[in-house]
């Protein structure tokens, strides 16, 4: 499954340590992030072996500014449900496959303050969890994320998988880019993307990086709204806890 998120519309992440994070998606059909960074890099899967379990490295293009070793689920070649563009390798776990582990290292002294990919066929059980030093910051599950894009006016629009040969295919289903935003200082090393039902978890593009406030990143009066919404972090952070994504205007 993919997701597409409309940088115009921000709404924020279940934090269960209450790390200050919040979410948006880019317009329909869109299937690469549209923001600005300082430092970034792609994951495509495309010079993976397809059929084989993901155990390998790579530092997604950024001079081994930021590595990752990523381990469990499969790579798969393009179908009705997975891969950007409709061609090429994407990523999927299924509820018999070991979850998909990404654990990190960057030289980047900030660390890393961005997560985006391609959310394909998003179905009940599909789970994404940020780690910082062991410790669960940021869950986005399914509910979540549909909830969010049924909520748009052009709802639709995400439904069906968008690329040539499979157009309209998996009607039923939202195709969308999330981007995932840390703030405050906050930062994450690892990633486990799980399958909890039956069905599977597609994703393609994987993005990461530290990025700058230009290309979609929110007015500063926009950001202190976002900053507010998680409610007197300091405090919030001591109990762990899950709150429904909200959308700022």
């Amino acid at each position: 499954m993919r997701i597409l998120f409309v940088m115009a519309t921000i709404g924020v992440i279940a934090t269960p340590a209450a790390a200050a994070s919040y979410v948006n998606y880019e317009a329909p059909g869109v299937q690469n992030t549209t923001a600005g960074f300082t430092t970034v890099g792609v994951e495509t899967f495309d010079s993976r072996a397809a059929g084989s379990p993901a155990g390998f490295t790579t530092d997604f293009g950024t001079g081994g500014a930021i590595q990752a070793t990523y381990s469990g689920g499969r790579i798969d070649t393009a179908n009705q449900y997975g891969s950007a563009g409709g061609t090429g390798n994407h990523i999927v776990t299924f509820s018999n496959l070991n979850p998909i582990t990404i654990e990190f290292t960057t030289t980047l002294p900030e660390g890393l303050t961005y997560f985006g990919y391609w959310l394909s066929a998003l179905n009940a059980g599909n789970t994404l969890q940020f780690y910082s030093a062991g410790n669960l910051v940021a869950t986005i599950d399914t509910g979540s994320v549909k909830g969010e894009i049924d909520s748009r006016a052009n709802a639709a629009a995400y439904y069906g998988n968008p690329n040539a040969p499979y157009a309209g295919n998996n009607s039923g289903e939202p195709y969308a880019f999330l981007n995932i935003y840390f703030t405050d200082g906050d930062s994450y090393d690892k990633i486990v993307i799980s399958q909890l039902s039956s069905g599977g978890y597609e994703s393609d593009n994987h993005t990461v990086g530290f990025y700058t406030r230009v290309g979609g990143v929110p007015e500063p009066t926009t950001w202190a709204m976002l900053i507010a919404g998680f409610g007197l972090v300091g405090a919030a952070a001591r109990r762990r806890r899950t709150m429904a994504p909200r959308t700022v205007a």
